[in-house]
């Protein structure tokens, strides 16, 4: 049976005030998972990789385990999307792994240096398309691929249970992608040795990240777009080179994204304390800056608070080895003060597959006051 669709617009609603620096009801509170709904919900994590929709109905479950929540972040999960963030092989349980270990991102080169002169010569959507198949997805299981998987209403599915699903894809840039394929100390190597090279590639690259994702976004439905910041943090890059290699290519995304009529959400690992002032640069109240812990988000907070929502930033740490009562007290911590306006309690990234459910139960219930 169908949830009123009131409740999905209430939480809705209160999302959209939050983006827009306006004063919700209550603090929204959104959840952010995948492995953790498999231990959770007590589902080998190769069963639940096994297709969109055994994923997306493992992940209901731990919703409903959890007792709610104003929105899902991502309603599905498959590993091998992550090659298309990161251009790598990715190993995946009960294929490359145990039935119940957890997926692997493999740092290693599979770009080689002289690949830049090819796709200066063919073009990146070209050369992305044979690279995938030739040397990402060579060795892969052919049923787990995005491709070769049915399609499930994501969105439809979590509608029923009165939930809004945030987003239904990432943007990325020109460096994840780069680095992901080159390996982190190559491609650091070719920022040094050869940056012309790498910039040229990067300009013809930077037209093609984003606008097939963002169309077929919001052809389903989605309100948000990821745009995500991995290896391009600050605290990873010299000022130099994250002027000149990062910050020009994650300004066109997030704009474009704006610009498409869907709210950035800026997902960023690591420490970005360095740059935040640059933030300011987006228009007001159409962004959301997702933080793990490792920034400042007080700082954050001071810097941005009347320009960005902010959305964090509970420790994974926290939720997996704290008692229900640290999570609870920090989480209302950062309710206090970083609310009312402009503020979303999450998860610093990913709620952690080994978090304890009641330490997940009470970052919920400090939104909730109860």
């Amino acid at each position: 049976m169908k949830v009123n669709p009131e409740l999905l617009k209430e939480r809705r609603d209160r999302i959209l005030k939050a983006v827009a620096l306006e004063k919700p009801d209550r603090i929204p509170v959104v959840l952010e998972y995948s492995g953790f709904a498999a231990n959770a919900t007590k589902t080998e994590i190769a069963d639940f990789i096994s297709s969109p929709s055994k994923a997306t109905e493992t992940m209901i479950q731990a919703y409903k385990l959890i007792g709610g929540g104003d929105a899902i972040n991502y309603g599905t999960f498959s590993p091998y999307r992550l090659s298309y963030l990161y251009g790598a092989k990715v190993k995946v349980p009960g294929i490359d792994l145990p039935p119940d270990g957890m997926w692997q991102v493999v740092e290693t080169e599979l770009m080689k240096v002289e690949d830049y002169d090819r796709i200066l010569e063919i073009g990146w959507p070209e050369f992305f398309k044979g690279f995938l198949s030739d040397r990402v997805f060579n060795d892969a299981a052919w049923n787990l691929l995005p491709a070769n998987q049915e399609r499930v209403d994501i969105i439809g599915l979590w509608s029923d249970e009165g939930v809004p699903v945030l987003t239904g894809g990432n943007v990325t840039t020109p460096f994840e992608l780069l680095c992901g394929s080159r390996s982190t100390e190559k491609f650091f190597l070719d920022l040094l040795e050869i940056p012309d090279k790498v910039e040229a590639v990067m300009e013809l690259m930077i037209p093609h990240l984003s606008l097939t994702n963002v169309d077929r976004m919001i052809n389903r439905g989605y309100m948000v777009a990821w745009v995500g910041g991995w290896r391009t943090a600050p605290f990873m890059l010299s000022p130099r080179i994250w002027e000149r290699f990062v910050w020009p290519y994650f300004h066109q995304q997030v704009n474009k994204v704006v610009e498409a009529g869907l709210i950035p959400l800026l997902h960023l690992d690591s420490n970005w304390d360095r740059e935040l002032d640059r933030f300011k640069d987006f228009p007001k109240g159409k962004i959301i800056m997702a933080l793990d812990g490792e920034t400042d988000i007080f700082r954050a907070k001071e810097i941005l608070g009347d320009h960005i929502c902010l959305m964090g930033d509970v420790p994974p740490s926290m939720l997996a080895f704290d008692t229900p009562d640290d999570v609870y007290q920090y989480s209302r911590k950062l309710i206090r003060s970083l609310g009312p306006e402009g503020f979303i309690l999450q998860s610093g990234c990913d709620i952690p597959a080994n978090a304890t459910l009641e330490n997940v139960q009470a970052m919920l219930a400090a939104a909730l006051e109860k």
